[in-house]
């Protein structure tokens, strides 16, 4: 984050003004609009900068600006279209420590005006950090469309409700839960088709059940994150992140993800890591349990699907067996979300009839699957969890007949930017990964669909016909 975010409040603060231009006339509308007190500075000016000026009483100094222009300012504004005059006025702000805009310059510049829509008392800035004023600009219009003209209404109901609301119930995460219950009900709706007489009533409604009603129960969510790409969650994965009191995670969701997450939530990683007794499964079911129980609203995130070897099952099961239920949210599965960013179909009526999700994992579990069936054709196989197996998975299926020149693709770190897609033949598996340094997280996808796409990867189509004619490894970054 280049600029940190504020709304200031100008109210009877000083602000200046340098240039008489029509740019410079937009700006001290908006600070007028903001109740500055605005001294303006400019040898000419546009007519419709000087009947402006003329209106409001604004104080002019028909002139060049000169540093002492800037004395008791809050902050200033340079719009004159010179650099050499906007250059002055940053280096003399800088010196009283007065912040700066000089206007789409952004190395003269000590803070930027966003692109604004105004619903007052609801206000939204947008920014791109003076890279791309027409993007944010772009943005602006989106918002625009999407909330309605009385949309500050709204907010103004909300306003003279707080106090009350505040004195009526104690507990901060209640008086949480009653502007949700608020916000996500038919009040809106009410107050922004002007029908308020009806939304006061709604409101102090609402407002007395919860002052007088028992503590809210808690509530637990089994949120399915996705592989990685934050851009991947569910519409209702988001909703959740922004609502939950507390999210216990998995070590492999990314962060980009559980930068979603409500500001004041508690992030809580529950993680399990090979070989490490923290975080047992046991231990995460008393958690998530002992924290509904407590009257929290908790997320269980979890990396992919929660039903798909998350063990979302039995995080379920403990909550019914407490007394309590659970929402469950599906999340893309790594095998679809890492297949579909590597260009790899995982079915497909020429090659593959059937796919089939594999865990990899704990130390019976390779000796548990059903070796003749996984090694037929004509399916594909992914997977999970599985780097650490890599020799006993090669050596398993050509011993029950898969061809060692199968074509095989390892994606690690799926779908996020640093994904890396290692292809190959079934036979080089343990050699693909000694030579290519493979890591966790990654799926292993076993198939003739493993070969499709390579001529979408950057650098690989040569590459290919390398590997079908001397069986050499193509490793490289997605870029499609």
């Amino acid at each position: 984050m280049d600029f940190f975010p504020a709304f200031l409040d100008l109210t009877g603060r000083r602000c200046l003004i340098v240039g008489g231009g029509d740019v410079a006339l937009r700006k001290a509308r908006l600070l007028h609009g903001a109740g500055a007190r605005i001294r303006a500075v400019a040898p000419e000016t546009s007519p419709a900068f000087a009947e402006f000026v003329k209106r409001h009483r604004i104080a002019h100094r028909v002139r060049e600006f000169e540093a002492p222009d800037l004395d008791d300012c809050w902050l200033v504004v340079t719009a004159t279209g010179n650099r050499d005059v906007d250059s002055a006025v940053r280096a003399a702000a800088g010196e009283r420590r007065i912040f700066c805009n000089s206007v789409d310059d952004r190395a003269n510049s000590s803070y930027i005006t966003p692109a604004i829509v105004d619903r007052s008392p609801l206000v939204i800035a947008i920014s791109s950090g003076g890279t791309a004023p027409v993007l944010a600009r772009s943005v602006r219009e989106r918002i625009e469309l999407m909330l309605p003209a009385r949309f500050g209404r709204l907010a103004e109901l909300a306003g003279r409700w707080r106090e009350r609301a505040k004195a009526g119930i104690a507990d901060i995460a209640d008086r949480r839960r009653f502007w949700e219950t608020l916000f996500g009900g038919d009040i809106p709706s009410l107050a922004i088709g002007g029908r308020y007489d009806e939304a006061e009533n709604a409101v102090a409604a609402l407002l007395t059940d919860f002052s007088a009603g028992d503590p809210e129960p808690g509530k637990a969510w089994l949120v399915g994150a996705g592989p990685g790409d934050p851009d991947l969650l569910t519409v209702r994965a988001l909703r959740i992140l922004q609502t939950a009191d507390v999210i216990l995670h998995d070590r492999l969701v990314s962060g980009d993800v559980l930068a979603l997450a409500r500001r004041d939530a508690d992030l809580v990683s529950v993680g399990k890591k090979p070989g490490c007794s923290l975080n047992t499964q046991e231990a995460i079911n008393e958690k998530l349990v002992g924290l509904v129980r407590a009257g929290k609203h908790v997320c269980r995130l979890k990396g992919g699907d929660p039903f798909v070897f998350a063990r979302g099952g039995e995080e379920l099961e403990a909550l019914r067996d407490a007394g309590f239920e659970a929402e469950v949210v599906p999340g893309i599965t790594a095998a679809a979300g890492c297949a579909a960013y590597a260009g790899i179909p995982l079915t497909h009526r020429d090659v593959s009839q059937s796919v089939v999700l594999i865990s990899a994992h704990g130390k019976d579990s390779v000796d548990r699957l059903d070796w003749p069936s996984l090694a037929r054709d004509r399916q594909t196989l992914v997977f999970y969890m599985a780097v650490s197996r890599f020799p006993e998975l090669m050596n398993r299926l050509i011993e029950h007949g898969r061809a060692a020149g199968t074509p095989i693709a390892i994606v690690e770190r799926g779908t996020l930017p640093d994904q890396r897609v290692v292809r190959g033949h079934l036979g080089q598996l343990q050699l693909l990964r000694e030579a290519q340094r493979i890591e966790p997280p990654a799926i292993l996808i076993v198939g003739d669909v493993a070969a499709m796409g390579a001529d979408r990867i950057a650098g690989s189509v040569a590459a290919g016909e390398l590997l079908r004619a001397q069986g050499e490894p193509i490793c490289a970054k997605q870029s499609f």
